[in-house]
């Protein structure tokens, strides 16, 4: 039964259900329930730093039931938006029903699809891989897949690195620091994949091209099919889905840097350059994802299996608080500056 402990991360896109079935104020249930009731109920929970002895997380892997708790986020994900749409454009909503209902799918986009596709994107699989290219897609953040691959595991808490937080750097700010350069990192990485198999820019094996036309076709269908309302929704919900990513990236690696060896290289990606946290429902929700600087230490390891380093970084509270939390600078400065080791804090 302790293995079925992760459908609670399904709580989300159930609520979000209810929040569309009701309309009315029930609309706002998620955004509640999501930064509210999760953010309370880590503050009552213990935080648990135990971690698997060799030979429970060997028998964890060999459970299909972990993976197909991820696998069953597809069609979640994609009934509750098409779901969204056909209402947004069949049913007469007042105004604040309409943007309650955008955070409430983007929510979904954010916790169940977007961190899903990343912890799918990690995997071996041409298979799992799909899937997790697929839950980026209504987030128009299919790029995420190569940039955060190929590019922020590599340069990970250093200035090349476009989803490490600078230190004193706001999160409004970094909304826009991290996207932009994130997406253009993506081509420029794309671009030598493709140089690295003597292939041309303009190749069909240029998957940033791909993901451009399979966003712009699920865009022109929602408008082609359900009309303006639904297509200004999914623009919107889709933008609320990897704003939300970014605010993870934000407190994952806010102020931390590797130090540069005596030969000018960066020194290799530690347990220390990664905030973590062991709050429970957070790690839960979050398929693990708070445990971060284990999944760095070796990103094909499994959600299931991550283990807590006692050298990381912790966070005082788990990842939805934190979230909360960033929304007010002057708060968070004055929570975490504390906790940023001092030799990696550049004046």
């Amino acid at each position: 039964m302790k293995d079925l402990k992760y459908l609670a991360a399904f709580s989300i896109p159930i609520v979000a259900f209810l929040g569309l079935s009701l309309k009315g104020y029930w609309v706002w249930a998620t955004p509640v329930f999501a930064f509210v009731c999760i953010p309370i109920l880590e503050l009552i929970f213990p935080v648990d730093t135990t971690n698997l002895e060799v030979e429970e997380a060997d028998s964890k892997l060999k459970r299909k039931v972990f993976d197909w708790l991820l696998y069953l986020n597809l069609p979640i994900v994609y009934g509750l938006v098409i779901y969204a749409l056909i209402l947004v454009a069949k049913a007469p909503l007042q105004t604040y029903e309409f943007i309650g209902l955008i955070f409430t799918v983007g929510i979904v986009l954010g916790v169940n699809g977007i961190n899903v596709g990343h912890e799918l994107g990690h995997r071996q699989t041409t298979n799992e891989r799909f899937v997790g290219k697929t839950l980026l897609l209504p987030s128009f953040y299919m790029h995420f897949y190569i940039e955060h691959n190929y590019g922020h595991h590599l340069h990970a808490a250093t200035p090349e690195d476009p989803a490490t937080a600078r230190y004193n750097q706001s999160v409004y700010s970094f909304w826009f620091t991290s996207t932009i350069r994130q997406y253009f990192s993506a081509w420029r990485i794309q671009k030598k994949l493709l140089e690295n198999n003597k292939q041309g820019f303009f190749s069909k094996k240029n998957d940033m091209f791909w993901y451009i036309i399979f966003q712009a076709i699920y865009l022109a269908l929602v408008g082609f099919l359900l009309g303006t309302n639904a297509l200004v929704f999914a623009f919107f919900a889709g933008i609320i889905g990897f704003i939300l990513l970014e605010t993870v990236n934000y407190i994952e690696h806010y102020g931390l840097l590797r130090l540069k060896t005596k030969s000018g290289r960066y020194e290799r990606v530690k347990e220390m350059h990664s905030w973590n946290s062991n709050h429970v429902i957070g790690r839960i929700v979050l398929y693990e994802l708070t445990r971060h600087s284990d999944h760095h230490y070796k990103s094909s390891k499994k959600y299931q299996i991550l283990d807590c380093h006692d050298e990381s970084p912790q966070m005082p509270f788990g990842y939805p608080t934190s979230m909360v939390l960033a929304m007010v600078p002057p708060l968070w400065f004055s929570i975490m500056n504390k906790r940023v080791p001092k030799e990696m804090v550049v004046s």
